[in-house]
């Protein structure tokens, strides 16, 4: 009589496997309620081996280099109102944006506030495929008041933006297209004309500033950072267009490519080029009578960084250089640059404590398109130009001490030339200038943050950043402030309620004040410089779901109600208050 299948089994394991004549077995009908016997041949004569294995070619993977600097607002999607953003220099760390419920691929948000606020978004995308993917995202925020003269100081914005990508292999191709009109006023009269109120008021028609915005790019990358050739190209276009008839096209193309040319070392090739076209008042000329022609100006810029990058076990560098070529001549600067591109980089404890190190510099490009998105109250007939940031050292490390618990450090001291700064118009001092030191400036800059992340459901970090700068020319490094620091934090109290916070502290700004003229046009005296407070901003916000598809979400902005000036004569709303209810389908 045949052992058992339990029986069997036990002795199949201590013998080491199961052989051939084993799944040769015919098998018996199923029946329930009991086990079936049956006999198993084992055959232990029987080896199994396998051909030697054929060893794939390892491709070398390097840490990416250190991001460079960007302007961020610091907010939650659609945390603050536009008339309230602050745009710091900061250097930040990725934290990934939380909804409080996953997202099907479309939602429709809606909100009211005080202010005459109104709030709305919509979002419709592809979801997860892959093959390719879509989406749609449009927006529009307005307040008809603000904190001067009600309509005076209304500001409005509305914004599309169009995607789509089509994934062939480990290769993506992709193409976006943006839209956006803004609405400001210049209501920083109170302050220009330098008593409680000004002889005429004007009307919010005669005050108006309108930004219409256009933006097309191609692109195309590899989406596997194995391969042994990497790249990612783009082609893009943007348009800008204010209510002085300025305008702006800018043509880009931007590649990076990448070539490993062993397990440890590959090179590597950063470039990028902008051709604009601008047409504008000449620099100089804003307040002379009009009309005036306009003038049609060029500004090229040409940039590469080639480098040869190593790695072995805890030690990384790279070696290269960063040639440049801007057209422009602002102050008395080389058009073309050679600046060096040496980083390296020791891992103390494996991804726990890692220091680096370097030498650099480059170009920065500078466009209307971004310098109106800063500080939308800009004055006809700009001389933007291009920074050139070089030579620069740095040095600072990045840790992960426990889990969930990232710091970064950083000092960096550059020489910038050509570095612009916001400062009042002599004449109409509610519109700003770009000034420039005819000299290097030297810029010291002390960076720190801190992130802490508790299993997704709590999150709290910190940014930091000290900035000293050493002038030839001007009097104050105007409307950039010495200290800047956030605080920002959520907490998913509950599967249907997620809260969050934000606080900004700025150090007090330098703008400009002048003494009253004598008459309309006179260009003024100035009276003096420290005219900022500091900044001290706090939001909350709280996101509760009803049921899986809707939920109603509240914002509270500057709820110091502290209506400091980010740029001198423009006071910001107090306390204002957003409701709404968000429908995901």
């Amino acid at each position: 009589m045949a052992r058992p299948v339990a029986g069997w089994v036990l002795a199949l394991a201590l013998a080491g496997g199961f052989g051939p004549s084993a799944s040769a077995q015919t098998t018996r009908p199923k029946t329930t309620g009991k086990i079936e016997e049956a006999e198993i041949e084992i055959v232990k004569e029987r080896v199994n081996q396998l051909p030697e294995a054929t060893r794939n070619y390892s491709k070398i993977k390097l840490p990416a280099p250190p991001p460079a600097e960007r302007k961020v607002a610091y907010t939650f999607p659609d945390f603050r109102l536009p008339a309230d953003r602050l745009n710091p220099s900061v250097k930040v760390l990725t934290i990934r944006s939380e909804e409080l419920t996953p997202l099907t691929g479309n939602f429709i948000k809606a909100g009211l506030g005080n202010y005459g606020t109104f709030y709305g978004r919509g979002y419709f995308h592809s979801t997860r495929n892959t093959d390719h993917s879509y989406g749609l995202d449009i927006k529009h925020v307005n307040s008809v008041n603000g904190p001067v003269d009600g309509k005076n100081s209304g500001v409005s914005e509305s914004s599309a933006h169009l995607m789509g990508e089509l994934y062939r292999g480990t290769a993506a191709f992709g193409a976006a297209l943006d839209l956006g009109r803004e609405r400001y006023n210049f209501y920083g009269y109170e302050k220009a004309a330098n008593q409680p109120d000004p002889v005429v008021r004007p009307e919010a028609g005669d005050i108006k500033q309108v930004f219409n915005r256009f933006g097309v790019k191609a692109y195309a990358h590899n989406r596997d950072p194995e391969q042994v050739l990497t790249y990612d190209a783009s082609l893009g276009y943007r348009y800008w267009g204010d209510s002085f008839d300025a305008k702006e096209h800018n043509v880009t193309v931007n590649a990076k490519g990448g070539y490993a040319l062993s397990e440890t070392s590959r090179v590597t090739v950063t470039a990028d080029a902008s051709f604009i076209s601008e047409k504008d008042l000449a620099p100089g000329t804003a307040n002379q009578p009009d009309p005036q022609p306009l003038m049609t100006r060029s500004r090229t810029f040409v940039q590469a960084t080639p480098a040869y990058e190593f790695i072995n076990k805890r030690l990384a560098f790279t070696l290269g250089a960063t040639l440049g070529y801007s057209s422009d001549t602002t102050t008395n600067v080389s058009r073309g640059v050679i600046y060096p591109a040496l980083r390296v980089g020791y891992t103390v404890a494996p991804e726990k404590f890692m220091l680096y190190a370097g030498l650099g510099g480059a170009l920065q490009r500078v466009t209307r398109y971004d310098l109106s998105t800063e500080n939308p109250w800009l004055n006809r007939g700009l001389n933007v130009a291009d920074t050139h940031r070089g030579p620069t050292i740095y040095a600072g490390f990045t840790s992960t001490p426990v889990r969930g618990l990232e710091l970064n450090a950083r000092a960096t001291y550059a020489r910038d030339r050509n570095l612009y700064f916001y400062l009042n118009n002599a004449i109409d001092p509610t519109k700003f200038d770009l000034v420039y030191d005819q000299n290097a400036t030297g810029v010291l800059n002390i960076h720190g943050e801190l992130l802490y992340n508790m299993a997704e459901k709590f999150r709290l970090g910190t940014r930091l950043d000290y900035n000293k700068y050493a002038l030839k020319n001007l009097a104050q490094p105007f409307h950039r402030p010495e200290f800047q620091g956030s605080v920002f934090g959520t907490y998913n109290v509950f599967d249907k309620l997620m809260v969050g916070v934000e606080g900004y502290f700025y150090s007090a700004s330098y703008g400009i004040s002048y003494q009253p003229g004598a008459n309309f046009g006179d260009v003024r005296v100035p009276d003096f410089y420290r005219a900022t407070d500091p900044i001290i901003d706090l939001n909350l916000r709280a996101d509760y779901r009803i049921t899986p598809k809707i939920s109603i979400f509240v914002m509270g902005n500057n709820l110091a109600n502290s209506h400091y000036q980010r740029f001198y004569g423009y006071p910001v709303k107090g306390v204002n208050v957003l409701g709404g209810a968000t429908y995901t389908f």
